[in-house]
């Protein structure tokens, strides 16, 4: 029987079904984070259960920690020294691999897993984080899960999962110029809606997917959950592969290449079938930038504020009006008119090296506009590092922009720092919620290219002008 990609990790993985249709899934590995990971390690302790298998699960810190340089536990999050020393004890105590605030290997959870080699194609890996599913660009089944299922999860390495449908959407053709992943996602996400992946396992595919590299991938990935995706995945290739190469968790002599000869199984059969299919042609994907409060709210970045009353239904319609208000936007206003006070450069969607050396590519010889905060926070300490080494740090601060430490940062406001009220902000992140990141702060999510762009311009502007 022909299988997708989903169905053959769903198998090998499948320990039994269960009642109610749901089934008991084995997983492969854990990540923690010190916002989440302090809670499950703690409930786990208080019921007197241990980590079965200590050396598969992993904790960073990187949520609620400040990126100011010289940070230390202190956080301007109130209470959140507590979290971070409750999480380092509760780790060190479990025996798991920590990979504490001062490790050179220390970064944003979804950018130190495949930057660590953790994430393989093939495995499964769950984390109190919604943003899991990012990880599923290596060929992996990665999804988010709460503080309760992390905990069974440790105690079981097994977790009670209802079985999504299957989707696959593929991207045919090439890119336009100034046109990157996060165009892309957005692009999806714009034409059917926040939900339209609502109850299905998602695998990108096509020319335009194979053609992008691995951390472009987990900037696809990543908003899966933006569509409402179980979770995103793409079949693993001769770059995944060249990817893991040499990582520290990585397999390595006759175990890497038993690794490769199965990783290699991992493909969706030319006649399986998918509960539903979706093409996209790249030629209609130009540089995308929401204007809402949903990452559904797209339109191109020379376009104009779309007028509620062109919503499919009552729900949609008021979902739109409150928007617009909410964002103090008129109908009709192009988006490139709209003045910014911030830029943000970040999170685990855009901050890997190729998204910096994206934005570095604009900001060169060029100053951010008057007025204008920007701030850019690598995803990693080696990413951090890898961009020092080759003076992108330098270009950032030339134009103006500060230059953090790694951590989640102001992708949203729990980690005490955010922009302020009703601040417009351009930036990387993949949410665009009230209040995200900041008291009624003003989000348009974008592509680093677009971020670096309308930072110079002081408005929100074509990263075309500037590459």
């Amino acid at each position: 029987m022909a299988l997708t990609l989903f169905e053959k990790l769903w198998q090998q993985h499948l320990v039994c079904e269960l009642e109610g249709g749901a089934s008991l899934i084995y997983i492969d590995r854990v990540f923690l984070h010190e916002r989440t990971g302090s809670i499950a390690l703690k409930s786990l302790q208080a019921d007197n259960r241990q980590v079965i298998n200590p050396q598969q699960v992993f904790c960073t810190m990187d949520h609620i920690v400040d990126t100011f340089p010289g940070r230390t536990d202190k956080t301007l999050m109130p209470s959140g020294e507590d979290f971070i020393k409750a999480t380092r004890e509760a780790s060190i105590d479990a025996g798991i691999n920590l990979i504490d605030l001062n490790d050179p290997r220390q970064g944003i959870v979804h950018v130190i897993s495949p930057e660590q080699g953790i994430v393989q194609p093939g495995a499964t890996l769950v984390c109190p984080d919604s943003h899991t599913c990012s990880q599923g660009a290596l060929g992996a089944l990665a999804w988010g899960i709460g503080s309760s299922e992390a905990e069974h999860a440790m105690a079981t390495q097994t977790l009670r999962v209802a079985k999504p449908k299957t989707m696959r959407i593929r991207f045919e053709g090439q890119l336009n110029p100034g046109v990157f992943a996060k165009d892309m996602i957005l692009h999806l996400i714009g034409k059917y809606s926040a939900a339209g992946g609502a109850g299905y396992a998602i695998e990108f595919a096509g020319t335009a997917v194979q053609a992008l590299d691995i951390e472009a991938r987990l900037t696809l990935c990543n908003m899966a959950v933006e569509f409402s995706a179980f979770t995103g995945l793409i079949a693993p290739d001769e770059k995944t592969i060249e990817y893991l190469q040499g990582r520290p968790f990585a397999p390595s002599g006759e175990h890497w290449q038993k690794a490769v000869a199965h990783w290699q199984t991992l493909f969706s059969d030319k006649q399986a079938i998918f509960d539903k299919d979706i093409r996209v042609d790249c030629c209609d994907i130009l540089p995308t930038v929401t204007w809402g409060t949903s990452p559904q709210h797209t339109c191109n970045v020379n376009g104009v504020i779309p007028n509620a009353e062109q919503g499919q239904d009552d729900n949609q319609i008021n979902a739109m009006q409150q928007a617009l208000e909410y964002m103090g936007l008129r109908p009709g206003i192009a988006i490139d008119s709209l003045p910014i006070d911030c830029a943000f450069i970040g999170s685990c969607t855009n901050s890997r090296l190729s998204d910096l050396r994206i934005a570095a590519t604009v900001l060169a010889g060029r100053k951010v506009a008057a007025g204008v905060k920007a701030i850019c926070v690598p995803g990693s300490t080696q990413v951090k590092k890898a961009a020092e080494q080759e003076g992108l740090d330098k270009i950032f601060i030339q134009a103006g922009f500060e230059w953090r430490e790694s951590g989640c940062s102001m992708c949203f406001n729990a980690g005490g720092e955010s922009f302020g009220f009703q601040q417009r902000v351009v930036s990387t992140t993949n949410r665009n919620f009230e209040s995200r990141q900041g008291p009624q702060t003003r989000s348009h999510l974008a592509s680093p290219a677009t971020v670096a762009a309308s930072a110079i311009a002081g408005r929100i502007a074509d990263p075309r002008e500037f590459l």
